[in-house]
C-alpha cells in the first residue's frame, strides 16, 4: 500500500470514526433532552389536574375530566390500600412501576418505562363523590384515586436515517479532501525517499525539487536534504583534494629520500653528508606534513588539550619570534616586532588562552608570513578597550592574496598562487583557524594592505578577568 492511499484511508477513517462519536452521541442526548421534557410537562400537566380534580364535587365532573383526560393519553385509576392497582393500566405499565407509598401519601410521581414517559398525580374527591361510587360499584372503596399521564417519545426514528444520510455526504467531501491533501503530503514523501535513497548509494548529484505550493514543513525538509547533498559533495571534493595533496606532498620528499638513499648504495655519491643533509631535510617535512594531520584531526574530534589560564600575549609573540629569526635571516627577511613590555610601562593585559597552543598558532602564521614575505615581517600586539580584547597582527609586505582567494585562505592545502618560497605543508592556516576557534578566539585575514601588496592577519584574543577585590573586614 502506497503511502498516499495509507494517509488517504487514515485521514477518511478519522473523519468517520468522529462522525459515528459525534452523531451518536448527539442523537442519544437529544433523546434523552426530549424524554425528560417530556417528563417535565407531564408532571406539571399532572398537578394541574390534580387541583381541578379535587375541586370536583360530583363523578359526573370527574367523569367529565376523565374523559377529556383520556383524550390525551390520561387515565383516572384507583388503589386501594394494599397497594393495588384497580384500574386497568394503559399498555406496557405496571403496577410495579408506579410507586404507591407515595400516592398514598399524596405526592406526585413519575417515571420512564423504555419510550413511555408517565406521571401519577393522586385526587381528593368529595364525600358526595365517594358516595357515587360506592353506589356504582355496589361496595366501599377504600383507596386512592390519581390521575395517570402518559406520553410515547418513540425512538430515534427517522434520525437515524438523516445521521446515515449526512454521514455519507460528509466522509464523500472528506474522502476528495483526503485525496487532495495525501497527494499534496505523499509526493514530497515519496520524492524525499527516492532522493536520499540515491544519495546513500553514492549519488550526490541528486536533488530535490522546491516547489512554492509545498507546505512550508516539506520545503524546509526539501532544503534541508539539498543542503546535506551539497555538504557531502563538497565533503567528497575536499577529500578527493586532500588526497591529491596528502599525496603530492608525500610524494616529492619520499622520491628525494628514496633516490640519494640508492645513491649511496649504489656508491654514486661521493659526499654522502650531503647527501644525508638532503635525506634528513626531507624527513622533517615528512615528520611535519603528518604532524600536522594528526594536530588538525585531534582539534576536529576535539581531542587536543587545551589549557585555558591568564596568558602574557607580549611574551608569546616575542619568544616566538626570536626562534623564527634564524629562518628569516636564511631567507633575506626582517622580522619587527611592536610589542608593550614592562619597561615601557604599557605591558598588555593578560588574555585567556593556552601559552603553548597560542605560540603554535604564532609560529603558524609566522612561517606563512616569512614564506610570502618580500623583506619584512611586522608583528604587532594591542588592546582594544572597546571590544575588550587582544589583537595581534601578522603583516607581511609581500604580493598580497587576490580577491577571490582571500575567502579560502583558512581550507586546507589550499594555496594561493603568490608564495616566493615553498614552505610548510599547506595546513597551517587551517590549523591557525581551528586553534583560534578552540580558544575562543577569532582569526582574520586582510589584503591587499596598500597599492603595492601585503598580507595581514589578525588574531582577537579575549582578556583574562580581572580578579574581584575582597571586601576588607570592618574594624571594630
Amino acid at each position: 500500500m502506497t503511502v498516499r492511499r495509507r494517509l488517504m484511508l487514515a485521514m477518511v477513517g478519522l473523519v468517520a470514526v468522529v462522525l459515528v462519536i459525534a452523531g451518536v452521541g448527539s442523537l442519544i442526548l437529544t433523546r434523552n433532552a426530549a424524554r425528560n421534557q417530556a417528563q417535565e410537562q407531564l408532571i406539571s400537566e399532572a398537578d394541574s389536574l390534580k387541583t381541578a380534580a379535587s375541586s370536583a364535587h360530583s363523578l359526573s365532573v370527574l367523569s367529565v375530566v376523565r374523559r377529556t383526560l383520556e383524550l390525551e393519553d390520561a387515565a383516572v385509576i384507583r388503589i386501594d390500600h394494599q397497594g393495588n392497582v384497580v384500574t386497568p393500566l394503559p399498555e406496557g405499565l405496571t403496577a410495579e412501576d408506579l410507586d404507591v407509598a407515595a400516592l398514598h401519601s399524596g405526592q406526585t410521581t413519575s417515571g420512564r418505562k423504555g419510550n413511555l414517559v408517565f406521571a401519577v398525580a393522586p385526587v381528593t374527591l368529595s364525600a358526595q363523590a365517594q358516595a357515587r361510587i360506592q353506589a356504582r360499584t355496589h361496595g366501599t372503596f377504600h383507596g386512592t384515586f390519581a390521575v395517570l399521564l402518559t406520553r410515547d417519545v418513540g425512538g430515534l426514528g427517522p434520525s437515524w436515517v438523516y445521521f446515515i444520510v449526512a454521514g455519507a455526504a460528509a466522509l464523500v467531501v472528506a474522502a476528495v479532501v483526503a485525496w487532495q491533501m495525501s497527494r499534496r503530503m505523499s509526493r514530497p514523501l515519496v520524492e524525499a525517499m527516492e532522493v536520499t535513497g540515491r544519495i546513500a548509494a553514492g549519488d550526490l548529484e541528486s536533488r530535490l525539487p522546491v516547489r512554492p505550493r509545498d507546505y512550508p514543513e516539506f520545503a524546509s525538509l526539501a532544503g534541508s536534504i539539498n543542503d546535506m547533498a551539497q555538504s557531502l559533495a563538497d565533503g567528497r571534493e575536499r577529500e578527493r583534494h586532500l588526497l591529491l595533496s596528502v599525496s603530492h606532498d608525500l610524494r616529492t620528499p619520499l622520491t628525494s629520500i628514496r633516490g640519494f638513499a640508492e645513491a649511496i648504495q649504489d656508491g654514486a655519491i661521493d659526499d654522502s653528508g650531503d647527501a644525508a643533509g638532503v635525506i634528513l631535510a626531507e624527513s622533517r617535512r615528512l615528520e611535519r606534513l603528518v604532524g600536522d594531520l594528526l594536530d588538525l584531526t585531534k582539534l576536529e574530534a576535539h581531542r587536543l588539550s587545551i589549557a585555558m589560564r591568564a596568558t602574557d600575549a607580549g611574551e608569546v609573540v616575542a619568544t616566538t619570534a626570536e626562534g623564527f629569526r634564524p629562518a628569516a635571516v636564511k631567507a633575506g627577511v626582517q622580522i619587527v616586532l611592536h610589542v608593550p613590555t614592562a619597561r615601557d610601562g604599557a605591558r598588555a593585559a593578560p588574555v585567556a588562552a593556552d601559552p603553548d597552543r597560542l605560540a603554535q598558532l604564532l609560529a603558524n602564521l609566522l612561517e606563512n608570513a616569512i614564506a610570502f614575505a618580500r623583506s619584512t615581517v611586522t608583528v604587532s600586539v594591542s588592546d582594544d578597550e572597546v571590544s575588550s580584547t587582544c589583537r595581534i597582527t601578522v603583516d607581511d609586505d609581500g604580493p598580497g592574496i587576490p580577491p577571490q582567494d582571500l575567502p579560502r585562505v583558512f581550507e586546507r592545502f589550499y594555496r594561493a598562487d603568490r608564495t616566493l618560497r615553498r614552505v610548510g605543508s599547506g595546513l597551517g592556516l587551517a590549523i591557525v583557524a581551528e586553534l583560534a576557534d578552540a580558544m575562543g578566539a577569532t582569526v582574520g585575514a586582510e589584503s591587499p594592505l596598500d597599492a603595492g601588496g601585503g598580507t595581514r592577519f589578525t588574531v582577537a584574543l579575549g582578556l583574562w578577568p580581572a580578579p574581584q577585590p575582597t571586601a576588607e573586614p570592618a574594624r571594630t
